[in-house]
């Protein structure tokens, strides 16, 4: 086995599972705290890196550019939860579902309208664009290091933010009953407000992120959005601990299983059937940890009570 591509998977692996982190934090907040199930959060994801893109184009700046994105995604959110999510907030799963599919549909053929179907990337600055040595032998793009320096900060920040402060002692407290914390004072309305536009923020963070990784097009966020479900499945719904766990340990496996599956394989079988059965299992390989995870845990490694 070639040990510095192992090396390089692993941490690609690790890069992927703090992307689908910022996802799956503010997915799992939304529920954790709002009980309500919001299947356009990958849209966010999506409108993150169309944000970027389109500031890059004005300013010519990516740091310029990143912020502006940013700002704009939380606007957005904030413009959105007002005057449509809110309104669902004490309605059953199934009608917060529907309503949040069609807006899945209305961003992306939004976004299809105002920039085509041609993908787009968000160009690296110079500062970013080359790579540092790890290991002999071993040389690794600085701007994938910064999305992992990225990922691990905020996942730093959130649980310090949701464990010892205040703003996160009343997140907890509404996490766990609601209609509790109104009677007590504090304006529910107004947190949900903060922890809708906080969730969309992280995921609009990963879009932006991955905006020079991968290609920016309408329906970028659909896939994401599957998978953000399976860490959020495999760590337990409203768990910040559990997604941050579960999203290292999805982007390790499906990683590493794309990479190096079809090479096991040839150990045990001959070519042309090793290169069928690979890839299809290195595809089913998170799901399969799933169903081992649930088989143990039904709720999930770090299910909050209330969220079973």
């Amino acid at each position: 086995m070639n040990y510095t591509l192992l090396a390089v998977q692993a941490l690609n692996g690790l890069q992927l599972g703090v992307l689908l982190f910022l996802i799956a934090s503010g997915l799992t907040l939304v529920f954790g705290v709002m009980n309500f199930l919001n299947l356009a959060h990958g849209a966010q994801f999506m409108v993150g890196a169309y944000l970027a893109v389109f500031f890059y184009q004005f300013t010519g700046n990516f740091f310029v550019a990143a912020v502006l994105a940013l700002i704009a995604a939380l606007l957005f959110a904030l413009m959105t939860e007002v005057t449509i999510l809110r309104h669902f907030y004490n309605r059953d799963h199934l009608a917060q579902l529907l309503a949040t599919f069609g807006l899945i549909l209305i961003l992306n053929d939004g976004s299809k309208a105002i920039w085509g179907s041609t993908p787009y990337t968000l160009p690296l600055p110079e500062l970013l664009s080359g790579s540092v040595p790890l290991i002999d032998g071993l040389n690794y793009p600085i701007y994938r290091l910064l999305v992992l320096g990225v990922g691990l900060i905020v996942a730093l920040l959130l649980y310090y933010v949701v464990q010892r402060t205040r703003f996160g002692m009343m997140v907890r407290a509404a996490a766990a009953d609601s209609e509790i914390v109104a009677a007590l004072g504090v304006d529910v309305r107004r947190l949900f407000m903060i922890v809708f536009a906080a969730g969309a923020g992280l995921a609009a963070l990963a879009g932006i992120l991955a905006a020079p990784l991968i290609a920016v097009q309408p329906g970028m966020g659909d896939n994401v959005l599957i998978l953000t479900f399976v860490v959020i499945v495999i760590g337990g719904a409203g768990s910040i601990r559990g997604a941050f766990v579960a999203a290292l340990l999805v982007g390790l496996v499906d990683t590493l299983g794309r990479s190096f599956a079809t090479d096991l394989f040839r150990a045990i079988l001959p070519p042309a059937s090793a290169n069928e059965v690979g890839p299809a299992v290195a595809s089913i390989l998170i799901y399969a940890l799933m169903a081992l995870v649930l088989s143990f845990r039904p709720s999930g490694l770090f299910a909050t009570p209330g969220r079973t």
